[in-house]
């Protein structure tokens, strides 16, 4: 039984061929860039840019979405290649497992709940945010007690300890049983959130740009310092280490591209519509997240996103500095709270999959992969997401969450660009849709942006991410070596 065994292209193929029968080629350059923007606005903007601007970079927050932009896009190119190649559920694990052995593929399936499920956490504790926000400033009713919306790892100004973050358990429960029933969003609604969560940022950018105070900007690239954060974490601010960092920060604000990686086998003309899609919603996107980054830290202070503006940021920016614009606040409101949900949805929903190809493989208990008798899906798995996720919703602070999934999927980032370049050695021959241009540069460049972004996240990520492979490592040689089919066919 080696650690190192393959599954091989052949039989990854036939997997294919025998679980996707019948999907047409119907999408274009531009379908793939309406996915990729629909996958990528999300959470990430509309709660990380404060993140970043309060404990990393200030104003040059903008300049570390060029960072993630770059490193994105280097591995959505490689995302391009293998997902043409092979056409499977899986994501980076099933591209792993066929290139760098079973250990590697265990330990990127692992690393992918960082991804998925803490991701979905950190969605959730924004949405609980959010929630709060709307109570007070639209319905104008009492919020949820400081201690029932939030983590017993943070204390309010006023001295009150957070007991366990309720709303984010709840929305997190909420959608976890829609899953098991097989609830899922309609391309109707689907394109209305879509066209909603564009509308917003553009309004933000175009009716904020006249309220940007040039004094905000006046330091565009703070002086090296350090900052402790109501946890007690110490972030290095300004300079390049605090642009790094804020680009490992936004980054979670661009986690959703690779779905148009997923797309491949669904696409007219991949070799040229899957480099447009990915590169396409991209550039559409950091451009669109550098205004509004610009027009964010314009409007409010460094000190309001660490103070009154560290929750429902971009609402209560508007609320403070932009006045007649109450209705714009009350719109982003409720609109990122349903945003939000679509998020949470599709994150849970990736995590299932993996969950499941996982336990089809025998590396996870045959549970994983058992479905509901009448509804057809992986319902064991997602009522044990649903425990995963609602744990860390609950009791665990956003921004400790938010940077696990950020170095979670840099991490994964890297390993499929690794990927890339094996496989071009080992199956030389094999047919691909599309092929990563100037191989092996952009893997490695790839490889070399993520790990700046995971060096600017700081140690006590590495740490987090380290103890998290540690204990993977621990399930992999204690269970899943020994149940491995693969291994034990």
């Amino acid at each position: 039984m080696s650690i190192w065994s393959k599954k091989s292209i052949t039989q990854l193929l036939a997997e294919a061929d025998d679980s996707e029968k019948g999907l047409k080629r119907t999408l274009t350059a531009w379908s793939l860039v309406a996915l990729g923007i629909g996958a990528i606005i999300g959470a990430g903007l509309f709660v990380r840019t404060a993140t970043a601007a309060a404990q990393n970079a200030g104003p040059s927050v903008t300049i570390g979405f060029i960072v993630a932009a770059i490193g994105c896009a280097l591995a959505g190119l490689c995302y391009a290649e293998l997902s043409s190649s092979i056409p499977i559920s899986g994501s980076a694990y099933t591209y792993t497992y066929a290139t760098m052995g079973e250990l590697l593929a265990w330990i990127i399936g692992w690393d992918l709940i960082l991804e998925y499920a803490v991701g979905a956490a950190t969605v959730g504790i924004a949405w609980s945010e959010y929630l709060n926000n709307l109570l007070v400033n639209v319905l104008h009713t009492s919020p949820i007690p400081y201690e029932w919306s939030h983590s017993p790892f943070q204390t309010s100004a006023d001295g009150v300890t957070g007991i366990i973050n309720l709303p984010a358990l709840f929305i997190v429960a909420v959608i976890s049983l829609l899953l098991i029933k097989g609830t899922k969003e309609s391309a109707f609604v689907n394109g209305i959130i879509v066209i909603t969560k564009v509308a917003i940022v553009v309004m933000i950018i175009v009716f904020g740009w006249h309220f940007i105070n040039p004094a905000n900007h006046d330091v565009y690239i703070p002086p090296t310092s350090t900052y402790t954060d109501d946890s007690g974490v110490t972030h290095n601010f300004g300079g390049l280490m605090g642009i790094l960092g804020a680009a490992g920060t936004v980054f979670f604000a661009f986690i959703g591209f690779d779905a148009v990686s997923t797309a491949a086998q669904e696409t007219k003309n991949p070799k040229r519509d899957m480099p447009i899609g990915i590169l396409g919603s991209l550039a559409i996107c950091t451009i669109l997240y550098i205004l509004f980054a610009h027009v964010l830290t314009g409007v409010a202070t460094v000190d309001d996103f660490r103070t009154g503006g560290k929750e429902a940021s971009v609402a209560f920016a508007i609320n403070k500095y932009m006045v007649g614009y109450k209705w714009l606040a009350d719109f982003v409101t409720v609109a990122i709270l349903a945003g939000f949900s679509s998020v949470i949805l599709v994150m849970l929903l990736g995590q299932s999959r993996v969950f499941y190809s996982m336990g089809k493989d025998g590396l996870l208990p045959n549970m994983f992969s058992d479905l509901h008798p009448k509804f057809k899906t992986p319902y064991k798995a997602n009522l044990i997401i649903l425990v995963i996720v609602g744990l860390f919703a609950a009791f665990i602070p956003g921004d400790v969450v938010g940077d696990m999934t950020s170095i979670g999927t840099l991490f994964a980032f890297i390993l499929v660009c690794i990927s890339v370049i094996v496989l071009r050695k080992k199956e030389p021959d094999m047919p691909r849709q599309f092929k990563t241009p100037l191989v092996p540069i952009v893997p490695i460049l790839g490889v070399l942006v993520c790990l700046s972004m995971i060096y600017g996240l700081g140690w006590t990520n590495w740490a987090r991410l380290i103890g998290w492979l540690a204990l993977g490592l621990i399930i992999y040689f204690g269970y899943s070596k020994k149940n491995s089919k693969l291994n034990n066919s």
